[in-house]
């Protein structure tokens, strides 16, 4: 039976308490591989805490990989699991290791050659948010406080790398909700993650190669194909961007950069566990020329246990650049994006892109770093975050309870702000998507998400583990729909499927 001390548990909850020492015990093996763990109500009754309490302890270290369940049988240790600790020792009690996620990415979408707007279209191929909940009185407010405040400031040339109250304000946020401790003065704040992908080629080299989650975000290959640098498209697995595929390259295609997003891949919505992440950060340190860009994608938005530690956390190598932005968090048309950058591509960035004019206004950026330092960025998100957990569940719930309750089969996770449904019908996709389209349902399908040239007649690679022979799958963006339109949308779903 695990036996805890809850008096040195500090400031931390009993769930976060708990949840780091049967971490621990599991890192230094007094946990061993295979080995069962107490059940819940056995746990409970042991601590002396709620069984609610051991429930989400165990569903968090399930999601990241520590431990496993068999239905009917119990929790149990993973077995064989490679623990990479180096240089990131865990602090039980430490209040800074604490970490509730939050963040936000741009999704690349098709877009239709004559796309209609009209008031009766429902768009799920948007990567809207939900504007309606932002609090623009305090927002408003904001503005006029720093237009009334810093005015001769806002006319002043802004460092490169973006003005230091932003930086600051986003150093004590990484801190508090993503566990990162970095100085103002490695992060780099740009108009959008395209702006910061070029700055990031520039600090690397064009002679890189960089290998990309496919299916995944394809903006990042784009732009690094347009400035000249070579890309090579890597298929998933179950546990996210597979390493295996990467051995299997030719040597002249061996890659010097992974960009991968573990927090919460887009669009499959898989969740790195610890066991791939380990194995990720082995790669890096096997070649000391080795970069990973990690995009922390949607990560703020997980409906159920505590977020998972970035990778840039356990980075002992300091060669993890960490990527977020506000798009989602706030609007696609927010366009701030930051970067945090490992010491040494800091100084690089100083000494050769330090010319570089900022691309955010001055009063932008004051105007974030007050919302941030002043408690309403984290009001906001956890506003929305339950905005669009019960969105997703009445979303979820219609579908399950429509005409195509047999023909559905959703990959649900417990985060991000979309989610994958597979349809069963006769139509090819691309016939499927048109007619959706013509009825005023604007559809992104999980192929859309592949680099074209993995793509082969009646296979797609990357695809295999999240298709289904006879299904159209459907990435289901669901963030800036109206409750109101739900009904529509289940409709045209309706008609497509059932009048093919």
């Amino acid at each position: 039976m695990i036996t805890l001390d809850f008096t040195q548990r500090g400031s931390l909850t009993l769930s976060e308490y708990l949840y780091r020492e049967v971490k621990k015990k599991i890192l230094n093996g007094e946990l061993k591989g295979s080995e069962k763990l107490p059940s819940k109500r056995g746990l409970s009754v042991h601590l002396g805490i709620s069984v609610i309490t051991v429930q989400n302890v165990y569903e968090r270290l399930i999601s990241e990989g520590y431990i496993f369940s068999r239905e009917k049988t119990g929790y149990f240790v993973t077995p064989d699991l490679e623990i990479f600790t180096k240089g990131r020792p865990e602090k039980s009690g430490d209040p800074e290791s604490s970490s509730l996620c939050y963040r936000d990415k741009d999704k690349q979408k098709e877009k239709y050659q004559e796309e209609k707007e009209y008031g009766d279209f429902v768009n799920l191929s948007d990567s809207a948010s939900g504007t309606e909940k932002f609090p623009f009185s305090v927002w408003n407010r904001i503005f006029r406080e720093v237009l009334k405040t810093k005015g001769e400031e806002l006319l002043k040339a802004t460092p490169s790398e973006g003005i230091f109250p932003l930086r600051e304000a986003l150093s004590e946020h990484l801190k508090t909700f993503r566990n990162i401790q970095a100085s103002p003065l490695r992060i780099v704040i740009g108009a959008g993650s395209e702006y910061l992908y070029s700055l990031i080629l520039q600090l690397l080299g064009r002679e890189k190669i960089f290998a990309l989650e496919n299916p995944g975000y394809l903006k990042p290959g784009k732009i690094f194909k347009s400035l000249g640098a070579e890309c090579v498209p890597v298929p998933l697995d179950s546990s996210g961007f597979s390493l295996e595929s990467l051995k299997k390259m030719p040597l002249k295609k061996s890659p010097d950069v992974l960009h991968v997003s573990p927090s919460h891949h887009f669009p499959t919505g898989i969740t790195m566990p610890v066991k791939r992440r380990n194995e990720i950060l082995r790669w890096l340190e096997e070649k000391k020329d080795r970069w990973i860009i990690e995009d922390d994608y949607d990560s703020e938005f997980r409906f159920s246990g505590k977020p998972l530690e970035p990778l840039q956390r356990a980075d002992a190598s300091g060669r993890v650049i960490y990527l977020n932005t506000f798009t989602r968090t706030i609007s696609p048309s927010f366009r701030i994006s930051y970067m945090v950058l490992p010491e040494s591509l800091s100084r690089v960035f100083k000494e050769k892109l330090g010319f570089y004019s900022s691309t955010v206004s001055a009063i932008e950026q004051f105007a974030l770093s007050e919302f941030i330092s002043r408690g309403f960025f984290e009001k906001h998100l956890i506003r929305m975050k339950n905005y669009y957990r019960n969105l997703r569940n009445e979303l979820i719930g219609k579908l399950n309870n429509s005409l195509l309750k047999d023909k559905i089969h959703i990959r649900e996770e417990d985060s991000g702000i979309h989610f994958i449904m597979n349809l069963k019908t006769d139509l090819p996709e691309k016939e499927f998507k048109k007619r959706a389209f013509e009825k005023g349902l604007g559809l992104s399908l999980l192929s859309d998400y592949v680099y074209p040239e993995t793509l082969s007649p009646g296979k797609t690679a990357g695809l295999d583990s999240f298709m289904e022979q006879g299904f159209v799958s459907i990435v289901v963006n669901y963030s800036g729909l109206k409750k109101n339109k739900i009904e529509k949308l289940v409709s045209v779903l309706e008609e497509v499927v059932l009048d093919s």
